[in-house]
């Protein structure tokens, strides 16, 4: 399986974004993109290809995507009937590793992301390793026996303290380690500061 293992400072350095909660302290010591200090004189100026491209880039990263895995999404999302960004933002926030991120069981998408692919999951009364599974109403997701006993799980609220924030369309019972399926995700479900349509006029070129 295709892993991206470049560091998650550098790449929030670059989109100007945290893309995990430790890279806030990494921006505001360092918000210059790597690679070389910023040049004196006139602020340059991007071009409108550049900023879809940065958008693009942007939240590829922040849901841990290849690029193959982004545009097939992004080509799924332009033959439905409906907004193509919203649909892109909507399939997004329905993998399996978002969903473990958002319900309060990891405190990262590539933490998520881990204990996924480490089959600590299971849908539906069946183990599942990958990460890029999407949800429907009605499934559900519940913490291997097993996994109970492994440390990470025994101090879940020490490592990922639970949120009042969950989405609406997720019920979670962290005392049962249990997420349940109760519709779909919503514009307002994914991250507010995402332009989708700069990456919608991207793919559209």
């Amino acid at each position: 399986m295709a892993r991206l293992n470049t560091s998650i400072a550098k790449l929030s350095r670059r989109e100007g974004y945290a893309l995990h909660p430790k890279a806030h302290k990494i921006l505001a010591r360092r918000p210059t993109p790597p690679g070389g200090q910023k040049k004196a004189g006139r602020p340059s100026v991007s071009s409108q290809y550049a900023i879809q491209l940065r958008e693009k880039q942007k939240v590829k990263r922040i849901y841990g995507l290849l690029e193959k895995q982004f545009s097939n999404l992004v080509a799924e999302s332009q033959k439905k009937q409906g907004p193509t960004g919203e649909l892109l933002l909507r399939s997004l926030e329905q993998r399996l590793d978002n969903v473990v991120y958002k319900s309060g069981f990891a405190n990262s998408r590539r933490s998520s992301r881990q204990l996924v692919t480490h089959g600590h999951f299971m849908l539906n009364g069946r183990r599942v390793d990958i990460p890029s599974i999407r949800v429907v109403p009605g499934d559900e997701i519940i913490i291997r026996q097993s996994s109970k006993d492994n440390n990470y799980f025994k101090n879940i609220d020490a490592l990922s303290p639970p949120s009042n924030d969950t989405s609406a369309w997720l019920k979670v019972d962290r005392k049962k380690f249990k997420i349940s399926i109760t519709g779909l995700p919503s514009r307002e479900d994914a991250e507010p500061d995402i332009n989708e349509q700069l990456i919608v006029e991207y793919y559209s070129r």
